[in-house]
């Protein structure tokens, strides 16, 4: 509706409201319910909204100038030493508290499925979570642990956490924990399936001993304490590959743990592994 002479060029149409507001007095306005509100009592709340939000963010830049000066004061000890463990467990007991209450709420869910992890959860294990306790402490406890020394790397120490992003360091790290917890929820159902394997104990629910096991030659030769015992010449991921072979995890359960491309990848794995092994062995690498 066009009205003429409503005010000057330029004004704001909070303006404009306010003058037409003192021109007709009687002018009210609807709420959502449709109940009359005055345009006062509208601007007044429009101003109350802008203070909340001005608060709202005058809080969060405190709280990162606050993290600003701690990170400086961290680094100064090259993250470590007692104020960094002090730090740390604070920082632990914070995000404990925060998964298990999303854990409990099933929310965790919904925000890790934002960052592009579906985990699908089965009604068992929402119910789970959403009633057992310990169940909710172990997976935290697992994802905290996990997270620490990421967040610690990328986010302390190559500088990844910066003031002017927006989030807080106790934010930021709920954000690493997000993404450990799909590679944890992921561990705990591979057990749970090789448990229920193991317990059931019918030959036509488990598969022969051969199918899908990752059985290695080398392994079953030198046995699984040499294993152990080389574990800490190779590099992390053949480290986790040779641990899980000897856990008896299938090729598949690997892949899902691991977050792998294929079984395929898994045997180059063990069969670059294998071929080192082999040539350090006394006459290894020759011909004859």
């Amino acid at each position: 509706m066009r009205v003429d002479g409503g005010g000057a060029a330029g004004e704001t149409p909070a303006g404009q409201a306010r003058a037409a507001a003192v021109v007709q007095p009687g002018v009210r306005l609807g709420d959502e319910l449709g109940r009359p509100v005055s345009v006062d009592q509208v601007l007044t709340n429009m101003t109350s909204a802008f203070a909340k939000e001005a608060r709202r963010l005058q809080e969060s830049l405190q709280r990162r100038e606050a993290d600003q000066a701690l990170l400086v004061e961290l680094a100064a000890g090259n993250f470590t030493g007692r104020a960094y463990e002090r730090f740390e467990n604070e920082l632990a007991a914070y995000a404990m508290s925060v998964l298990r209450g999303w854990m409990h709420s099933g929310f965790i869910f919904k925000l890790t499925a934002a960052r592009g992890f579906s985990l699908n959860p089965s009604g068992d294990e929402l119910e789970e979570l959403f009633r057992k306790s310990d169940a909710r402490e172990e997976l935290a406890i697992m994802t905290v642990a996990l997270a620490l020394p990421r967040f610690r790397e990328q986010a302390l120490v190559n500088g990844g956490w910066r003031l002017e992003g927006g989030a807080s360091l106790s934010t930021y790290f709920m954000g690493a924990c997000l993404y450990v917890f799909p590679n944890e929820v992921r561990k705990r159902r591979a057990q749970r399936k090789k448990w229920r394997l193991q317990d059931s104990g019918d030959p036509g629910t488990a598969p022969p001993p051969t199918e899908g096991r990752i059985d290695d030659p080398c392994v079953i030769t030198v046995g699984n304490q040499r294993v152990c015992d080389d574990l800490g010449r190779v590099d992390d991921r053949t480290r986790a590959v040779l641990a899980l072979t000897i856990d008896g995890y299938t090729q598949e359960e690997i892949v899902e743990l691991l977050d792998e491309v294929s079984v395929r990848a898994i045997e180059g794995v063990l069969y670059r592994w294998r071929q080192k092994e082999q040539n350090q062995q006394p006459g290894g690498g020759s011909d004859g």
